[in-house]
């Protein structure tokens, strides 16, 4: 494939319900990375069953068209609270342990860089795209619908992203915003203070002849989020007692948190600031979707 074209797979308009809003252990919204590279992948290996064995997913592109997060907030309170799911009864009639499940509506796009699709088997291929998503979930949610999926190319230096972009409005493109962490955390800021730095409203006030004015302000323009973009492993591998799969080795490992961005279609100018891969560092035990060239 050349470097110079990237050959690309649109799956449109996605409408997934109650996906997993639960990204990490304190992080709620977007579902985590996994969850949307992991559904790829899973397309990718569903299309190797059905004999193209050739077709591999290289990156994936993220794009949110409406999110509606489950949670309610009434007149008087503080916080928002999770609405919950009406569970059938147990044997006794009575209702089981209620177990707090964050859900979110979503609207997405996909972007999928491939490779492997002979120029004959473009339409059959579209076509097994569309049977397998139906009887696919996204980050744990039903995939209620889409509309067609197309195929686009991407030729550097070309207008081919305009046009990519075009369609792909109105939505926000999820883009990694890593560095701001570091920066913070080049200063002396451990993780979670560069998190809430980023995230959280400052206020500030001043005081004139009319009385006091406060001013709200965040210490970074555009719509910043946190985003659970992995795992880092905590243990060494190995086996553990009743693990699911029994034949293969396991490790404990803990969410990755970072923060990203979401950002306009149009305002993206180049088609490696949407695209998300995956990477593992074997030195430092991460298990990571990235869209940094390390």
């Amino acid at each position: 494939m050349s470097n110079s074209i990237k050959k690309l797979i649109v799956l449109p308009h996605i409408k997934v319900q109650n996906a997993n809003a639960l990204s990490s252990p304190f992080t709620i919204g977007i579902p985590a990375l996994t969850a949307f590279l992991g559904a790829t992948h899973n397309l990718q290996r569903l299309l190797n069953q059905s004999g193209f064995n050739d077709f591999i997913v290289h990156s994936t592109g993220i794009v949110v068209h409406s999110a509606d997060l489950q949670t309610h907030k009434g007149s008087g309170d503080f916080v928002h609270s999770i609405i919950g799911t009406g569970n059938p009864l147990d044997k006794d009639g009575k209702r089981s342990a209620f177990i707090e499940e964050a859900r979110i509506h979503l609207d997405v796009s996909l972007v999928l860089e491939y490779s492997g699709i002979a120029r004959d088997e473009k339409e059959i291929v579209l076509e097994k795209i569309s049977q397998k998503l139906y009887k696919m979930r996204l980050a744990g949610g039903d995939i209620m619908g889409f509309r067609e999926p197309t195929y686009a190319t991407v030729k550097k230096g070309s207008d081919d992203m305009k046009f990519l972009c075009k369609k792909l409005m109105p939505g926000f493109v999820l883009v990694e915003r890593r560095e701001l962490m570091l920066e913070m955390m080049s200063k002396g800021q451990d993780a979670i203070e560069s998190l809430i730095h980023y995230l959280g409203v400052h206020n500030s006030c001043e005081s004139n002849e009319e009385g006091v004015i406060w001013h709200q302000k965040r210490a970074t323009s555009g719509w910043i989020v946190p985003l659970a973009v992995g795992f880092q492993g905590i243990s060494d591998i190995g086996f553990a007692k009743n693990q699911r799969d029994e034949d293969t080795p396991h490790r404990y490992a803990e969410s990755i948190v970072t923060l990203g961005e979401f950002k306009m279609a149009y305002k993206i100018t180049s088609l490696d600031e949407m695209l998300w891969v995956y990477r593992f560092d074997k030195e430092n035990a991460l298990y990571q979707c990235t869209q940094q060239k390390l």
